[in-house]
Order: C-alpha cells, then sequence, then structure tokens
C-alpha cells in the first residue's frame, strides 16, 4: 500500500461524507444536488466501510428516500431532490411539504426516467447494506420494494429472452447509444439475481429460483456478446430457442473471430465492436466472466493503453463523427466528444471498479499499483491550493480534470478500492459471501 493511497482514504471519506444530508448522499459538493439512484449505490460501496458510523446511515437513507418515491410500476427514480428547502427534510411525509409560508416540493427526475439501472442498483444496494450491517429487520422493511423493482425489471425483457432490453442512452452511460441486449444491464441484472438469492437467505425465503436464473443470465450473455474461444456456443440451442440471435452471433463469430472482452451491445442484427469498461469490470468483479475470460479482460485494459494515461478510459476507442454509433447529441455542451465524459474520458470511479477487479482475480501487486495510480489522479485539481479534488471525469488523452469536483462516487469508490487491496479480497464479493 503507498503513503499517498493511505494519505487519500481519509480525505476520501471526508469528501464523501460531506456529501451526505437528510435524505441520503448527493451527488457531488459542487453540483447533482439530489439522491441519485446510481450515483448512492455504487458509492454504498465505499460508505459502508467509512470509519465514521454517519457513512453507513447516509448509505441507508438513501435507500429510504428512493423506495418512498418508487413509482406506480416499481421503478426506482433516477434521482429523487426537493426544491425550496436548503437542507431537504420531513421525508417520511412525502408529496408537497409546506414549512411556515413556504412550499417544499418533491422534483423526481423525468430527463432520464428509462433508465435502468436504478432498480438493478437499488436490489444490489440493499442487499450489500445488509452484507455490511447485519440489519435484517431494515432488509425484511425494503423486500416489498425490492419485490416490486425485481417485477419491474422482469417487464423490461421484452422478447422474453432471459435478458433485458434497453433503449438508446438508458444504462450507466445515459448519453452514449448502448442499446438493446447491452452488456451493462445484464451483467447487473446477473448481479441482481445473486443478490435476490442473497436477500433470500437472510429472510429465510427459498433462494434457488434466483441462483437458476443467474446461471440462465451468464449463459446468455456469454453466448450472445463473447466472442472467442472461452466460451462453447451451442448454436442448436440458439437454433430451436432464440433463432433471432443465429444471424448475429454466426456475423461476429465470422467478422470478429476473436474478441478478450464482451461486446457493448447486441441489437436487432447489429452490434458494436468496442471495449465497454465499466461493462467488463463489473463482469469481473461480479462473477459473471470465468477466471480466464478475467485475465484476458484485464490484459486487453493494459495491452491496449485503457489505463492510461490515468485508470481508465470509459469506453476504447472512443465513437466519432461517421462512425455508425455517432449522434449528433453527443455534441451537446461538448459532453460526448472523443475522450470526453462516456465516450472515452477518465472517471475516478471506474478507476475504483479497476482496482476491486484487479483484487477480484488475484491480482494484488497490480492492484496496489493502479490504486497508487487513481490517487495521484483523485489529487489533481483546477483550483490553485486545492488538492484531492475527486473529480467527476478527466479527458481521455490529456488527464485534464473536467466535469465537478467533490464527486460522491469518485472519493466513495476510493475508499472501496483501497479497502480491496488493503484486505486482499472485495467486501461483499467474495466466495466466502456466496459470490
Amino acid at each position: 500500500m503507498s503513503a499517498l493511497a493511505d494519505t487519500g482514504r481519509p480525505i476520501a471519506e471526508r469528501t464523501v461524507l460531506a456529501n451526505g444530508s437528510s435524505i441520503g448522499l448527493l451527488g457531488s459538493s459542487s453540483a447533482y444536488r439530489q439522491v441519485w439512484a446510481r450515483d448512492s449505490m455504487i458509492s454504498s460501496l465505499g460508505l459502508m466501510l467509512c470509519r465514521d458510523p454517519e457513512g453507513p446511515e447516509v448509505a441507508r437513507r438513501s435507500i429510504r428516500t428512493l423506495a418512498a418515491y418508487q413509482s406506480r410500476l416499481g421503478n426506482i427514480p433516477h434521482n429523487v431532490g426537493f426544491t425550496g428547502l436548503p437542507d431537504p427534510a420531513l421525508l417520511a411525509h412525502g408529496g408537497a411539504l409546506r414549512v411556515g409560508d413556504d412550499e417544499i416540493k418533491v422534483v423526481v427526475d423525468t430527463a432520464h426516467a428509462g433508465c435502468i439501472d436504478n432498480s438493478l442498483w437499488f436490489i444490489l444496494g440493499n442487499d450489500y447494506v445488509q452484507r455490511q450491517d447485519g440489519d435484517t429487520q431494515r432488509l425484511r422493511s425494503m423486500w416489498p420494494h425490492i419485490q416490486r423493482a425485481y417485477t419491474w425489471l422482469e417487464y423490461q425483457d421484452s422478447n422474453e429472452c432471459g435478458l433485458l432490453e434497453v433503449h438508446e442512452a438508458m444504462d450507466w452511460a445515459d448519453l452514449f447509444a448502448n442499446r438493446y441486449n447491452s452488456l451493462w444491464p445484464n451483467v447487473l441484472w446477473f448481479a441482481a439475481q445473486r443478490s435476490m438469492a442473497a436477500i433470500c437467505r437472510a429472510l429465510g425465503e427459498d433462494d434457488q429460483p434466483y441462483r437458476e436464473r443467474a446461471e440462465d443470465i451468464r449463459y446468455k450473455v456469454n453466448t450472445l456478446l463473447w466472442v472467442g474461444p472461452d466460451v462453447h456456443k451451442d448454436l442448436g440451442w440458439v437454433e430451436t430457442h432464440r433463432k433471432e440471435w443465429l444471424y448475429p452471433i454466426q456475423l461476429t463469430t465470422t467478422v470478429l473471430q476473436d474478441r478478450p472482452y464482451y461486446l457493448p451491445y447486441m441489437a436487432f442484427r447489429d452490434y458494436e465492436d468496442r471495449f465497454d469498461t465499466f461493462g467488463n469490470l463489473a463482469a469481473v468483479l461480479f462473477g459473471l466472466a470465468s477466471d480466464q475470460q478475467a485475465l484476458r479482460i484485464l490484459d486487453y485494459i493494459e495491452s491496449a493503453g485503457i489505463n492510461m494515461p490515468w485508470p481508465v478510459r470509459a469506453v476504447y476507442p472512443p465513437v466519432r463523427p461517421g462512425d455508425k454509433d455517432w449522434r449528433e447529441y453527443y455534441r451537446v455542451r461538448n459532453l460526448n466528444l472523443p475522450d470526453h465524459y462516456h465516450n472515452g474520458g477518465i472517471w475516478p470511479f471506474l478507476g475504483g471498479f479497476y482496482v476491486a477487479a484487479l483484487v477480484q482475480a488475484g491480482r494484488l501487486n497490480e492492484a496496489g499499483r493502479q490504486l497508487e495510480r487513481l490517487a495521484e489522479l483523485d489529487r489533481q485539481s483546477r483550483t490553485p491550493g486545492l488538492e484531492w479534488d475527486f473529480n467527476e471525469w478527466h479527458h481521455g488523452q490529456s488527464g485534464r480534470p473536467s466535469g465537478f469536483r467533490g464527486q460522491s462516487w469518485s472519493a466513495a469508490m476510493f475508499v472501496y478500492a483501497h479497502e480491496c487491496v488493503q484486505r486482499g479480497n472485495c467486501p461483499g464479493f467474495g466466495p466466502d459471501e456466496g459470490w
């Protein structure tokens, strides 16, 4: 463990805790003043490991807020904020509140209302929090919300193939053209089955249906999105059970022959050949990838320089104007130009997942080295005299900080990555925990 990483751990904890509020974890200290389902549940990985007991409390408050504003059909909101109240409170009342002469209104985001990973992360977050605090009573109170979120997710499998189908720009990269049977949501769908099984065990329910479904999803993701000798594909099964997959599987097998990573998506008679960093790292951390696949994925990150100039870029290679996946909306606020934002930008929170994936694969020395580099990234600042910005993202070539400073998940995932290296295993996702 490097001295710099050890120095950064308490600073990271203070940074993420400073973003706590009475309704849960806000996105950052400088923007995103809402409880975001994706950000807060990912941040719970680090919050539950904070030495200050306020960390776990903030994680639990986030869960309560998200559950309180679950949609009529069961979806967890993309984010929840309040207007008219400097420090949002009185959550239990919901709806419109009055404090003196001022009306306090709940604002539930509709800009990305179709994002699918809100409900996925809500399931994973509830499971992970219970694994850390052992509070079965809290988990039982959330069980009806978890079940409703799971049911909503089942209806996102529009053709009943067993995998989720996703609209464009509706996974974590919510301004990017991943679509249909995308990697990232379906890795989470696999992990959600494992979480549902763990929740059932904790509550004394039958976990077998979820364990079986996890293996079914693993088989189908490998059949559809992995190209190469590491996976045996039964085309007879595909012909009989999922005939619409036959053409794209034959196409990728012929054109690509072999890839050391999962493809980012398979659409109707269409696919993309690009490295989706988060989807592939999650496949390693959550155990969807086999040991051999995990090593090939991590080797590719190193050989292609995806961890340069800092760990790690969101996609490789970036989409450029003229590519079939280029969209004119990528120009909005210059966000998704090549090497920016989702389109090949460097995200410190993804660097935390990279370190965790290395630990999960047993590459402990390399994990320690990448944690040190992540610490060097996180201490950069655009503000003279300040260090440890825990910025939102950085330019994929220059490494220059971009977006907003004080980002919750950048700080929280540094905490989680540091803990993984310190322990030599990944809290919540080890084989001794049912993973």
